[in-house]
């Protein structure tokens, strides 16, 4: 599987915002589901955004909804995530995961798609 790398993290106050970006050089993303997940100290990394990228279509966990907009640029090889109105609990080490997918699959398992190694992941820091 490809080799992606997280960048953008870093620590604002809560109402901010930061934009994530995922990059995987010189290689095009056809057909694949493609997701953010966090994870805070002491928790179990949580889906919080995904998108398949045949179509665009994105699926998103309740506690980000109407916040954080997922979105990806195949010229670019880069998957964002852009982060609104931030709060103290959307602290946590962020990262990517893209697989080879359907839509069907990527509809309901955008939360369960694994790389077959995690990168080392952006952190973002919101104090309240």
């Amino acid at each position: 599987q490809v080799q992606l790398v997280e960048s953008g993290g870093g620590s604002v106050q809560a109402g901010g915002s930061l934009r994530l970006s995922c990059t995987a050089s010189g290689y095009t993303f056809n057909h694949h589901c493609m997701g953010w997940f966090r994870q805070a100290p002491g928790t179990e990394r949580e889906g919080v955004a995904g998108i398949w990228s045949g179509d665009k279509t994105t699926y998103y966990a309740d506690s980000v909804k109407g916040r954080f907009t997922i979105s990806q640029d195949n010229a670019k090889s880069t998957l964002y995530l852009q982060m609104n109105s931030l709060k103290a609990e959307d602290t946590a080490m962020y990262y990517c995961a893209a697989v080879p997918s359907t839509l069907t699959y990527c509809s309901t398992q955008w939360r369960e798609i694994r790389p077959t190694q995690w990168g080392q992941g952006t952190q973002v820091t919101v104090s309240s």
